[in-house]
C-alpha cells in the first residue's frame, strides 16, 4: 500500500526515479541559466566599453526592457499570469530590491574587469547557496557540499587573480563587486525557491521582480552623483546612450534574450590560473549533482 502511494505520488513512478528526474531537470535549467548569464555578460561588457554607459544605468534600462518585454507577452499570451494576491506583493518588492542588488554589482563587476572574469565570479554562488540553505533552510551540509564549496570559493580565488598584487591593483574594486554579487545570486535563487513553495507562478515572479527592481534602480540613478560609492549616479545619466540607435538596440536585445551571438562582439581569453579555478567551481557543481543523485536514490 504504501509503494502504491508513492507511486501515485510521483505520477506513476517510484519516488526515487521522480526525484532524480527532478534533479537532473532542476540542473538542466541551472546549466541553461549559466549560458544565457554569459551572454548577458558579453552584452553588458559591449555597451560600458563601446558607449561608456554607466553600470548603474544599463542595469535600470535593461531590467526595465525584461519587465515591459514579459508584460507584453503575458499580456497577449496569459494574461491571467499578471495578476498577484495581495499578501504576496511584499515578499515580491524585497525580491526585486535583491534582484536589484544582484545586477547593479555583477554590471558593475562585468564594466571593470571583463565578460569573462566576472561571469565566472559569480558562479561562487553555488558555495553561497549551500551554506545560505543550511543556516536559512536548514538544509543538510554533509562533507561532498563543504568539499563543493571550498571548490567553488576556492576556485573563485584563482579566477580573480587573488595571487596576483597587480590584479588587486588594477581591479579590487570589479574583482569585490563579483563576489558579492555571487553572493546577492544566492540569495535570489534561496528566494526563488520561496516563492516556488508559496504557489507562485514563475514567469509572474520574474515579472514582479524585474518590475520592482527597475524601480529600486531607478531610484538609486536619481539619487546626486557620487551617493553610492563605485556608481556614477544622477538624472542626467538616464538617457545615455541619446539617439545612438545600435547602442539601444543591443541594449534591448540583450533584455528581450540574449543570444550566442553575442560572443562575437569580444575576444577575451581565461588565463591558465582562471580556467583551473573555472574547472575547480565546475567541479564543485558536479560533485553535488552526483551526490544529490545519490541521496534520491
Amino acid at each position: 500500500m504504501r509503494s502504491t502511494e508513492h507511486l501515485e505520488e510521483s505520477g506513476g513512478k517510484p519516488a526515487s526515479v521522480a526525484a532524480r528526474t527532478s534533479l537532473t531537470r532542476g540542473y538542466v535549467t541551472a546549466l541553461v541559466s549559466a549560458a544565457i548569464l554569459s551572454t548577458t555578460a558579453i552584452f553588458i561588457r559591449h555597451l560600458t566599453q563601446s558607449y561608456r554607459m554607466p553600470p548603474l544605468v544599463l542595469a535600470f534600462w535593461r531590467d526595465g526592457f525584461v519587465t515591459l518585454t514579459l508584460l507584453c507577452m503575458l499580456g497577449l499570451l496569459r494574461p491571467v499570469l499578471i495578476r498577484v494576491k495581495r499578501h504576496h506583493l511584499f515578499y515580491l518588492i524585497l525580491y526585486g530590491l535583491t534582484l536589484a542588488i544582484f545586477n547593479a554589482l555583477w554590471t558593475l563587476s562585468v564594466s571593470l574587469v571583463g565578460a569573462a572574469l566576472s561571469t565566472v565570479l559569480v558562479y561562487c554562488s553555488a558555495g553561497f547557496t549551500a551554506l545560505l540553505g543550511w543556516w536559512l533552510l536548514k538544509e543538510r551540509l554533509d562533507w561532498i557540499k563543504l568539499l563543493a564549496v571550498a571548490l567553488c570559493l576556492g576556485g573563485c580565488f584563482l579566477v580573480s587573480g587573488a595571487l596576483d598584487q597587480a590584479a588587486w591593483r588594477a581591479s579590487l574594486v570589479g574583482v569585490v563587486a563579483g563576489t558579492l554579487s555571487g553572493l546577492c545570486y544566492s540569495i535570489y535563487s534561496l528566494m526563488g525557491r520561496s516563492a516556488s513553495q508559496r504557489g507562485l507562478n514563475a514567469w509572474t515572479t520574474v515579472l514582479y521582480t524585474f518590475g520592482f527592481a527597475a524601480l529600486f534602480l531607478l531610484l538609486f540613478n536619481l539619487l546626486p552623483a557620487g551617493f553610492v560609492p563605485g556608481f556614477d549616479t544622477g538624472p542626467s545619466n538616464l538617457l545615455w546612450l541619446g539617439s545612438a540607435l545600435g547602442g539601444w538596440a543591443i541594449l534591448f536585445l540583450l533584455a528581450a534574450g540574449p543570444t550566442v551571438a553575442g560572443f562575437g562582439l569580444l575576444g577575451e581569453r581565461l588565463g591558465g590560473m582562471q580556467l583551473g579555478g573555472s574547472l575547480m567551481i565546475l567541479a564543485g557543481v558536479v560533485f553535488l549533482r552526483i551526490h544529490e543523485g545519490r541521496l534520491a536514490r
